[in-house]
């Protein structure tokens, strides 16, 4: 297998206030880690193996083991919750920046539609912005599961995460999931995002 389990790319303080660092490094090192070591010893020994992480996620539909779905969404997911933040924030690419525009009419148009796809997702899951057949679209999973998995009510190239279960904003935000949102709005890597969008734009 070719799985690891990344490291973070900042500090846990790095993203405060908005994300605290108590809450980081038990999000990163517990839970995170948690779902890996869970997927690793799930996907052992079955002929997904041997796939990459993204491929294994293409792969899950309704029949596939929970372990795997579950703790492999967990594991993907993470990755790039992580990499959708950084400290103080960042700027779109002029690209990015004109999809955002075209699509959503403005980057407040954007946010707004990212906090409400957040604020209205029921229990634990996550919000996302993806690349569906060229264009921009907001969307949100249940669970741990993302829209690269066939169960998801609309697949697309994932860009950038917003991570609404409890346990990464309970310590600082209790059950005020509006305020984690406006928070973590504040700390978006809009820079890796248009990275990320490049790429899904071109594949």
């Amino acid at each position: 297998m070719s799985f690891t389990f990344p490291d973070l790319p900042y500090d846990f303080t790095a993203l405060e206030p908005h994300v605290d660092a108590q809450t980081m490094e038990i999000h990163y090192d517990r839970h995170h880690r948690t779902y890996f070591n869970n997927f690793t010893g799930a996907v052992n020994d079955t002929p997904l193996a041997d796939k990459s992480l993204e491929e294994v996620m293409a792969q899950v539909d309704s029949s596939t083991s929970p372990a795997i779905r579950n703790n492999g969404g967990g594991y993907y997911n993470h990755i790039l919750y992580w990499n959708s933040m950084c400290n103080g924030g960042s700027a779109p690419s002029s690209e990015l920046a004109t999809a955002i525009d075209s699509t959503f009419g403005s980057m407040a148009e954007l946010k707004t539609g990212l906090k409400q796809a957040g604020i209205t997702r029921f229990g634990s899951g996550f919000a996302w912005l993806i690349v569906k057949n060229g264009k921009l679209e907001i969307t949100s999973t249940p669970n741990q599961d993302n829209p690269l998995m066939s169960v998801a009510d609309s697949q697309g190239t994932p860009i950038l995460a917003l991570d609404v279960w409890e346990h990464a904003y309970y310590l600082k935000y209790q059950n005020k999931r509006p305020d984690y949102i406006d928070g973590w709005l504040e700390v978006v890597d809009w820079a890796k995002t248009s990275e990320r969008f490049a790429a899904a734009s071109a594949s």
